[in-house]
């Protein structure tokens, strides 16, 4: 019998855990959950959240590379559920400093804040409207454990976890209705083709990212 099933994907944790310095950004999410998931899962939407990103001095183009990517995510389609970045100065002590060095420096750290608060809210409220069956979570932050408990013991929901990241997150693990790990294999199967087409026009993945 088919499942109702919403797709939630932490765009920051996404990229740095499986994407960042691999030729596979042009993701295509729903086929990728398909790939993923049973056959039974029917995916009735794809929330992707993010924030938009601003222009480095090394990387002018990488908020057009951004744009480009979500207009091919809502070819699908996908809503995008936008967060915001923090950047700001922290001094940090040096792991190793020489002798006589000075052991802490003052860096520039960039955070992407609101998409775990915006996953959860999207989650539970999807529960509680009955909007979906199972819900599947790409992320490996262990912060969403207490929402997905809540939308499986409140709401009678099945909640999944997708990791992306390196490294298991054992709290998602225990927690989630089932769990898997994304390898690359499944992104390598999973991208965009190199030309798309929507109300706009037809568009093409950056040459470089």
């Amino acid at each position: 019998m088919p499942m109702r099933t919403i797709v939630y994907v932490d765009g920051f944790n996404l990229y740095y855990g499986a994407l960042r310095g691999t030729p596979w950004k042009w993701l295509d999410l729903r086929a990728l959950a398909t790939r993923l998931l049973r056959p039974e899962n029917e995916i009735v939407a794809v929330k992707y959240f993010t924030a938009l990103v601003e222009p480095r001095p090394g990387d002018p183009q990488k908020p057009v590379r951004q744009q480009i990517y979500l207009r091919a995510l809502l070819t699908l389609p996908a809503h995008i559920v936008e967060g915001h970045y923090l950047t700001h100065n922290v001094t940090m002590r040096l792991a190793n400093p020489s002798h006589g060095q000075n052991p802490f420096v003052t860096v520039i750290k960039t955070e992407e804040k609101g998409s775990d608060v915006n996953i959860a809210s999207h989650l539970l409220l999807d529960a509680a409207r009955d909007r979906m069956d199972c819900g599947v979570l790409v992320t490996g932050d262990s912060d969403l454990k207490t929402p997905v408990q809540m939308a499986i013991r409140d709401f009678g929901k099945k909640v999944g976890v997708l990791n992306p990241q390196k490294q298991p997150c054992r709290s998602l693990q225990t927690a989630a209705t089932f769990y898997k790990h994304i390898r690359t294999a499944a992104l390598a199967a999973s991208q965009f083709p190199p030309a798309l087409t929507d109300a706009n026009g037809t568009f093409s993945k950056p040459a470089s990212w």
